[in-house]
């Protein structure tokens, strides 16, 4: 794996063979670790999801990058790094795939034809950096999907062999990230625009699942200035299939979404 054009982009990339977390490994580095350096893998063996769900895949056929983030930011603008490593995903796979749709669902996956493609998982190093990783199905048949609802970018029409899909992945990604992150100090309200249009959730029916367990089912209506999700519906409720009704606004940090499909 030489990733040719990831390096001609400068892209600070540490390449390993196989590695339980490619987020793990710069949280343990992290103080010894530059801004926008970047480690990735094409076998990462315990990557983790949100809610510290776990996430694995076939050595070879799927892609895990992480960067770390040093930026001076503050703790509005951090918060919406999970979201603009998405849009900057979104952007660099759009181009390979014959898909119709692309698009980020909040608050971390990147969906081709509503159908997940890749995850991101932003977390909090113990010097105060960031790191922010994403895992992208390269060349995963039907067979070696996780679930139904997700995709690789080989079954959404891409051309090419995991290692160049990966090159080119990692090259798009990375430079638009870099790019996003100035954005977040030098232009905030320009970053939340791009974000919101990038957002395939808003306007869509939802399903959203609280940490409390309780759960959310309304209209997503827009990202608010810290990058929660505004559901209008009757409400939270303590039993799924609460029913939906109009009215109530609720802002959401943290919830697992579904979107919803009605006849």
């Amino acid at each position: 794996m030489s990733f040719e054009r990831s390096r001609a982009a400068g892209v600070p990339l540490t390449v390993v063979a196989s590695t339980g977390s490619t987020n793990a490994d710069l949280l343990a580095t992290a103080p010894a670790t530059d801004h926008l350096a970047a480690l990735a893998t094409l076998d990462q063996t315990a990557g983790r999801g949100r809610l510290d769900r776990v996430w694995t895949a076939p050595p070879g056929r799927t892609l895990a990058v992480s960067v770390l983030v040093r930026a001076d930011l503050d703790p509005v603008a951090r918060g919406w790094l999970p979201l603009v490593a998405g849009v900057a995903m979104r952007d660099a796979v759009a181009p390979l795939v014959t898909a119709t749709a692309v698009a980020v669902k909040w608050p971390n996956d990147v969906l081709v034809d509503d159908r997940k493609l890749c995850g991101i998982l932003a977390q909090v190093a113990a010097d105060g950096s960031v790191v922010v990783g994403a895992g992208v199905n390269l060349t995963l048949t039907e067979d070696d999907l996780p679930t139904p609802v997700a995709t690789s970018l080989a079954l959404a029409g891409a051309r090419g062999g995991a290692d160049d899909l990966a090159d080119g992945v990692l090259a798009g990604f990375w430079t638009r990230f870099r790019e996003a992150v100035s954005g977040l100090s030098a232009d905030l309200p320009a970053v939340r625009a791009r974000v919101r249009a990038a957002c395939g959730t808003i306007g869509r029916e939802v399903r959203v699942e609280l940490p409390d367990g309780s759960v959310l089912e309304g209209t997503a209506r827009d990202l608010d200035d810290e990058g929660r999700l505004v559901v209008e519906g009757p409400g939270t409720a303590s039993t799924p299939g609460a029913g939906r009704a109009s009215g109530a606004v609720t802002a959401i940090a943290v919830g697992d979404v579904t979107h919803l499909r009605y006849a």
